[in-house]
């Protein structure tokens, strides 16, 4: 199997890997291994941008919003 060395990773990040890894009973590198090999099983999305957001936020997958009514607008203020 192949190694691999992460140089210059924060400090925040070390510490979130501890607490995730602890979380989940395993060691810091076991969990980076876990996390490395869902990243790249990904497969990239087969639609568009435009189709991923409307399956997020469409019709059937949002809340409906009352629009106040439309007012006149303000007479504009004058410096004189």
């Amino acid at each position: 199997m192949a190694s691999i060395t992460i140089r210059n990773l924060d400090d925040e990040v070390k510490t979130r890997l501890r607490v995730r890894a602890a979380g989940n009973g395993r060691s810091m590198e076991e969990e980076a291994r876990r996390i490395l090999r869902d990243a790249v099983r990904r497969r990239p999305s087969t639609g568009n941008l435009a189709s991923i957001i409307r399956s997020h936020f469409g019709p059937t997958n949002g809340i409906d919003l009352e629009l106040p009514p439309r007012e006149p607008a303000r007479e504009p203020p004058s410096f004189d």
